[in-house]
């Protein structure tokens, strides 16, 4: 089959353990993780800040009156506490009034907008679902810049070689939300909590994921080279492009493996084979070629090899290479390909919460 031959062909490096070894069982995967997790760390996108001591949630505004009264608009000031340093940044929640815990979206954003083109916040709400956002130059700016917003405090500097890149410290921010949901368990379920991005922050959201295992659903959308897609074999984007463009992302190590033409063994697969067994959910779309669809398939695809580890059927496909309008759904992880461009659409999230719908019911049937 295409998917098989051509992974066969990239000849991609195996995911292995500290003792050198490609893990053959789940107990073997589960001893490898947090090896895998620094090696991902180091060659790409740096080191992670630390958890905080402490964190707490100040409300700045709230409006009651948001989704015609369906659902509080609450802006909080979502402050990290250090024993040597004190940091914050705004998070927007919004959380249905149903009476029960939901599940949520933490949503990292282009924007503090809400709603916003990217955030369809009313239509989440009728499905049932909180969402909890941030802008993401709130946290840190996209640029080359290391000392404003909370940048000042979680960069290590830029001369080690795996120095903290902006994705790492959009990640950071992503985690402390999920910090702040387990203070609030009787209004969200958190453990039904998904992480979303699309582009730079579908990568941002992939590293989230993989780095925390609280969040069960782990969706990136269009998120391309150095995100959802083997860089191995790449077309469109490549790791020289983008640590050309985009170098304050990136640790230096991968910045300059990228700038010699060389190819970081530590790829994307080693990325997405961290989300196993929780549930990866990947978005692309037929005219986005700089972020090459088939190669964001394939990697969905190869992390079959980890779910497998885990009893699990991971993406269900004929491994054919995708053809436009698909979508993969059956399994324990989902791709989709729809017609467009680049862009976070209606479409996708609601082919995102039909595939989180399905999963709440599958599991709640097996509790029964």
């Amino acid at each position: 089959m295409w998917a098989d031959e051509e992974l066969a062909r990239r000849a991609l490096a195996k995911i292995k353990g500290p003792n050198g070894k490609a893990p053959r069982t789940a107990e073997e995967m589960e001893a490898a993780r947090d090896y895998v997790k620094k090696e991902v760390l180091k060659n790409i996108y740096g080191t992670l800040p630390p958890k905080p001591d402490r964190i707490h949630a100040d409300e700045m505004s709230r409006d009651v009156s948001f989704c015609a009264g369906k659902a509080d608009l609450v802006v909080y000031n979502l402050v990290s506490e250090y024993p040597d340093k004190v940091f914050s940044f705004p998070l927007r929640v919004v959380i249905p009034k149903t009476g029960t815990p939901c599940p949520a979206f933490v949503h990292i954003n282009f924007r503090p907008n809400v709603p916003d083109r990217y955030q369809l916040t009313e239509e989440i709400v009728d499905r049932g679902y909180a969402v909890l956002s941030f802008c993401y130059e709130e946290v840190a700016t996209d640029d080359g810049n290391f000392r404003s917003a909370c940048g000042k405090y979680l960069s290590n500097g830029r001369r080690r070689a795996d120095a903290t890149g902006k994705i790492a410290m959009w990640a950071w921010a992503a985690m402390r939300v999920m910090d702040y949901i387990e203070t609030i368990p009787d209004l969200i379920d958190k453990d039904e909590v998904a992480v979303i991005g699309h582009s730079r922050l579908g990568k941002t959201a992939l590293l989230t994921g993989a780095m925390d295992e609280r969040f069960r659903y782990v969706i990136s959308n269009d998120s391309g080279c150095s995100g959802a897609a083997i860089t191995k074999g790449k077309i469109g984007e490549t790791q020289k492009k983008i640590t050309t463009t985009f170098p304050f992302w990136f640790c230096p190590r991968y910045i300059k493996k990228g700038q010699s033409d060389g190819y970081t063994e530590v790829d994307q697969h080693f990325l997405a084979a961290l989300i196993p067994p929780r549930h990866l959910m990947v978005g692309s779309a037929v005219e986005d070629t700089w972020s090459d669809p088939d190669s964001e398939y394939l990697n969905v695809y190869k992390t079959n090899e980890i779910y497998r580890l885990y009893g699990m059927t991971g993406l269900v496909t004929d491994g054919e290479r995708p053809v436009c309008p698909l979508t993969l759904s059956d399994g324990d992880a989902h791709y989709h390909l729809r017609y467009g461009a680049h862009y976070f659409s209606r479409e996708d999230w609601n082919i995102y919460i039909d595939y989180i719908d399905a999963c709440r019911k599958k599991k709640e049937e097996k509790s029964r």
